[in-house]
């Protein structure tokens, strides 16, 4: 398995065992997820975009690799993803320049075929 896949599989066991444990606020925290993405003036890959340059921001892999799964999935493109993590270097400098490392893991393995 890969390294950015095995992020997603983390994701997926934490979100389980939370619901299990804490039900309540794991499910609060997922409406709220869901209702938040649910509007219909961006484009769910304008989103994903979006929550990619977040991600990089945040310096957070499991979101890095979950965002750009997710905006890959709906259309976005290599050079589109890059463009986003490097709004995030813009805004947070350095320490987001460096999280650029597994946005290129990410795209290499959920985006192979694109150089």
């Amino acid at each position: 398995m890969s390294y950015m896949q095995d992020k997603l599989d983390e994701v997926m066991k934490l979100t389980r065992t939370l619901r299990k444990q804490y039900p309540t606020e794991t499910n609060a925290f997922l409406g709220f997820l869901n209702k938040a993405e649910s509007g219909k003036a961006l484009s769910i890959r304008d989103k994903e975009l979006i929550n990619v340059a977040l991600a990089v921001a945040a310096q957070c892999e499991w979101c890095i690799a979950f965002h750009v799964e997710q905006a890959v999935k709906n259309g976005a493109g290599r050079d589109e993803v890059m463009e986003a993590g490097f709004m995030a270097v813009i805004m947070h400098g350095g320490p987001a320049y460096m999280f650029m490392t597994p946005l290129l893991k990410a795209l290499d393995e959920f985006l192979p075929d694109q150089p």
